[in-house]
């Protein structure tokens, strides 16, 4: 009997010691994505916006920008954000807890985030021109590590939607550009490295984005229609964004709501982790 306590012993320390390595493989691995990040990106703050900047654009977009920026806003550079919510694996799973941090930048294309629940730590980044989403069980073992076209695809549109928290970056540039649709609705093209991609933008009466529209891939499946809300908009730092955004996918099955983060912490031009 005591030699088998002392095996069990044994068993669950070399397993607490797998799982303590594996959190600090991953912790450095992802503190060395974060350097590559904020290394590959220039400052932009010397750039500054103005409401006269704004005469070509649709007018829901001239509202909505009028609504979160001041006349002479600097651009924004870096972004860096916390964020807590819920996550979902599958539409027939239950919602899981779940807390992320996240990092951009703006001057060259790319982001970074960690999100962890209690059994799974993922990675969804869009580092030097190239999409990778890595899941990993326990932090320990990698049983999802998904780059390709499809992913590329995917995680620059996911930098893209997630502008609104910095939305000087959804200003007019030689990549993007604003369409008039009517006059609660507009699109935004966005154009990179080979890459053109669009969202069907919804705005509210107040100037603000409530729904973000487009096609994307589903992991490495067909493209399918997917949907970001987004509520509960507050003032940062003399910028307003959402503080909630919600993801869902429009399948043939029914929508499929997957991701639910609300802001908790936001600061910008700080290219560091935090």
């Amino acid at each position: 009997m005591k030699r088998y306590m002392v095996t069990l012993l044994l068993i669950f320390g070399l397993i607490v010691i797998a799982l303590t390595i594996g959190k600090l493989n991953l912790a450095h691995q992802f503190n060395k994505e974060v350097k590559q990040l904020f290394s590959q990106s220039k400052e932009i703050s010397g750039k500054v916006f103005y409401y006269e900047m704004l005469s070509d654009l649709p007018e829901p977009v001239q509202r909505y920008f009028k609504h979160v920026l001041k006349d002479g806003q600097a651009f924004i550079s870096y972004a860096r954000l916390t964020h807590d919510g819920k996550f979902k694996t599958d539409p027939k799973k239950d919602w899981v807890n779940i807390k992320g941090e996240q990092y951009f930048t703006t001057e060259k294309p790319g982001f970074i985030w960690k999100g962890a629940t209690a059994m799974f730590t993922a990675r969804d980044m869009y580092l030097s021109g190239r999409g990778r989403l890595v899941i990993s069980l326990l932090s320990v073992y990698n049983i999802v590590d998904g780059t390709g076209e499809k992913y590329d695809q995917g995680e620059l549109l996911r930098w893209l939607g997630e502008s609104v928290w910095f939305p000087t970056n959804l200003l007019p540039s030689e990549n993007l550009q604003w369409t008039p649709i009517d006059d609660q609705s507009a699109k935004l093209n966005f154009t990179y490295r080979g890459l053109t991609l669009f969202y069907i933008v919804t705005f509210n009466e107040n100037g603000e984005i409530t729904r973000l529209e487009t096609k994307r891939y589903m992991g490495e499946e067909n493209l399918e229609p997917w949907v970001g809300r987004l509520t509960d908009y507050k003032e940062i730092n003399g910028i307003l964004i959402p503080a909630t955004i919600e993801g869902i996918w429009k399948l043939e099955s029914g929508d499929y709501s997957y991701a639910k983060f609300n802001v908790k912490n936001i600061e910008y031009n700080k290219p560091a982790k935090f």
